[in-house]
């Protein structure tokens, strides 16, 4: 079936964009030069919903046209479309071609005196669009009958090898993304470096606090992970990116995270109580960061600012633990890791720009836009320069001159990552941004290698 005219005028429909938050006058141009996603036809509560029954009798007692039902102009999202791929029944979840959208299919069912292309009702989410994203035939399978989640890592450990009765949870610790657990670990790593080049050894008890960091990092982070979810789960329904998460699609109850993510907090602070008295107090301190910054998002533009102080305690703690005390060479490396965060989950905000945007989530990707280039040099210039200071502080005068000049060159081999993570971002691409946001697990490890390497000199 050839592409159907459509007149815009009939259909009271203003041009919607991409961004939908954006809509002006009746016109149809920007809808045929754009790739249209399945799954942004899949809006609950804010999208009309697509059927053939219902308004059907409505239709023949007043005999009114299709067309008088399909004025959106009330509607700041994207133009719902009746399933479009040829012989079947809904819409594939990859990304359509526009010249296949404007496919409608004639429907000439419930006694219409002739076929109708679209018919708009009120939301009625349970009729066509399940709470699934939809498939096609071109083999990709549905996240939600798998219960993979969408960003997670391809061939994660979690959803091949692991129980299935524990995949669900494992999913809401994010075990199926261990770069959060990285971004968390990597702080603690710096701290224990540094530590050990003051003492001028790497001990036993640099060891243990490295392994009781590594757990309590995988366990703070999914239960960290896990309270995000459970307080952003009505947010989590309206994103692309994350309603394939558990809570959202169902896999686990709001009841059972709670139980999960107190389990994961116990056995962390187990971890945590083998350590210094003062570390301790640094680790239950940080509950109230954790606490706080899933609702950052919705009174500040500057979120990751909260995401920040808390994924970089471990710089403070860390240092606490190995040394009984906490100076200004680790606030200082602490800050740095604070403008660390704040670059790379700046990147990582843009994969959901205009989902916050049609939510009224907020975001240093939303309020920077188009200039989120000027403000991530400001803040990789800052992250260098405060972890240097730490450093120079701290081992001005306890280590060779020799020692010092590797250490500090981790921090500038650190600071090219993050200058090529800048010249690479391309923040209309959001598999680009998910790329350099991983990539920083990397950039967090250069300085802890060149760190052992200085213990040998």
């Amino acid at each position: 079936m050839g592409l159907q005219p459509v007149a815009s005028n009939t259909l009271g429909i203003g041009e919607r964009r991409l961004h939908r938050q954006y809509t002006r006058g009746p016109h149809f141009g920007r809808l045929l030069h754009n790739e249209i996603r399945a799954s942004l036809l899949n809006r609950r509560k804010h999208q009309p919903q697509i059927r053939r029954v219902g308004l059907c009798p409505g239709l023949l007692g007043t005999n009114q046209h299709t067309f008088a039902f399909c004025g959106l102009n009330h509607i700041p999202a994207p133009l719902a479309i009746t399933p479009v791929e040829q012989q079947h029944s809904v819409a594939n979840a990859q990304s359509h071609h526009p010249e296949k959208v404007m496919c409608l299919l004639p429907r000439q069912g419930n006694r219409l005196p002739r076929p109708k292309r679209v018919i708009y009702t009120e939301p009625d989410f349970c009729a066509f669009h399940e709470s699934e994203h939809m498939t096609g035939t071109d083999g990709t399978p549905d996240t939600n009958e798998t219960g993979q989640v969408a960003d997670a890592v391809k061939g994660n450990w979690v959803d091949h090898y692991a129980p299935a009765p524990t995949r669900p949870y494992l999913r809401l610790a994010r075990a199926d993304r261990p770069i959060g657990t990285w971004l968390l670990l990597i702080p603690c790593f710096w701290a224990i470096g540094l530590a050990s080049l003051m003492k001028g050894q790497f001990t036993t008890q640099h060891l243990w606090i490295a392994i009781g960091c590594s757990v309590g990092a995988w366990l703070m982070r999914g239960a960290g992970c896990t309270w995000n979810d459970i307080t952003d789960r009505e947010f989590d329904d309206k994103v692309e990116r994350t309603r394939s998460r558990p809570i959202p699609s169902g896999q686990v109850t709001v009841r059972g995270a709670v139980i999960w993510m107190a389990a994961q907090a116990l056995l962390a602070l187990l971890i945590l109580l083998t350590f210094h008295p003062l570390a301790v107090a640094l680790g239950i301190g940080s509950l109230a960061l954790i606490a706080i910054y899933p609702f950052a998002k919705r009174f500040t533009w500057w979120p990751q600012v909260f995401l920040g102080l808390a994924f970089n305690w471990g710089a403070l703690l860390a240092f606490a633990a190995a040394t009984g005390t906490v100076n200004w060479a680790a606030v200082l490396i602490y800050i740095g890791g604070i403008f660390w965060t704040l670059f790379y989950d700046t990147i990582y905000a843009h994969q959901d720009t205009e989902d916050d945007a049609l939510i009224g989530v907020k975001s240093t990707a939303r309020l920077f836009g188009d200039n989120t280039a000027k403000w991530l040099k400001w803040f990789m210039v800052g992250a260098v320069t405060f972890f240097a200071a730490g450093l120079i502080l701290a081992l001005g005068t306890t280590v060779n001159v020799l020692q010092l000049v590797v250490a500090l060159g981790g921090i500038w081999a650190f600071g090219w990552h993050l200058a090529w993570q800048l010249r690479e971002l391309d923040i209309d691409d959001p598999a680009k941004c998910l790329m350099l946001f991983r990539s920083n697990r990397n950039a967090g490890l250069i300085p802890v290698l060149f760190f052992a390497v200085a213990h040998f000199l």
